[in-house]
């Protein structure tokens, strides 16, 4: 259908924007943080998706969308990286209130080298996948610098949440990828990643997700932190230091 991908975006973000409003959440009073930090990530990774496009990486099945581009990209795939963000850190900020803030510092450090080692040894070992190399690295970078450098208190809660995220993410991105469709909306050169797939998603789709969102969060709670975005009087969350 020639409304697949639209479709996907629209009902992705529908219920995080209706309850943005709802009295206990009020995620809508940190728009001013909100819409800087994905237009910024937007932005880079927009440029990102237009590089690999020309190149071949991937790209779009014109049977699944409405024919309007922006640049070398279809509308739907500009609006994704508005979307997801949005239901993502919407996710991340309902979640967070009825998470405990301790951070066990010592646990948050252990499973970020792990991550990072795996990340830098794949990434490493395959760098003539362009797709599988240059997300893996730079994902390793982002945890690195988010951890050691930034020291990062809540980072063992983005990762929770983004395990909680995996459950939508299989749903949408199987779409994406042609899961109960005759073809895929999105396809993958198979010459520039692992191939390895869960059900019809490419392996690197779960760590390029994971970037995008970290990024999104990164900028977010730094200009919540600079702002001092109204917030819920319950919530502590956001009056914390981006570095807490």
């Amino acid at each position: 259908m020639q409304y697949t991908y639209l479709l996907v975006n629209f009902f992705t973000i529908l219920i995080p924007f209706l309850f943005s409003f709802h009295p206990k959440l009020q995620f809508h009073k940190t728009w001013k943080a909100f819409f800087p930090a994905v237009f910024l990530t937007g932005l880079i990774f927009i440029l990102w998706d237009m590089y690999f496009t020309h190149l071949e990486v991937w790209g779009f099945n014109d049977r699944y969308l409405t024919g309007i581009e922006i640049g070398n990209l279809p509308l739907e795939e500009v609006l994704f990286f508005f979307c997801i963000p949005y239901a993502c850190v919407f996710t991340f900020h309902c979640l967070s209130l009825f998470m405990s803030k301790r951070t066990n510092y010592r646990k948050q450090k252990n499973f970020t080298v792990f991550l990072v080692t795996v990340l830098l040894v794949v990434g490493i070992m395959n760098i003539r996948y362009l797709y599988t190399s240059t997300t893996f690295i730079s994902l390793a970078i982002l945890l690195l610098l988010s951890h050691f450098v930034w020291k990062l208190r809540w980072l063992n809660r983005f990762y929770i949440v983004y395990g909680v995220l995996l459950i939508p993410f299989f749903i949408v991105n199987g779409v994406l990828t042609g899961t109960g469709l005759e073809e895929e909306v999105v396809w993958y050169n198979s010459t520039e990643f692992l191939n390895i797939r869960l059900n019809t998603i490419p392996i690197e789709d779960i760590f390029y997700g994971m970037e995008l969102i970290l990024a999104n969060l990164l900028i977010y709670k730094f200009l919540l932190s600079r702002k001092k975005v109204a917030r819920p009087t319950f919530n502590n969350e956001l009056h914390e230091k981006v570095m807490r």
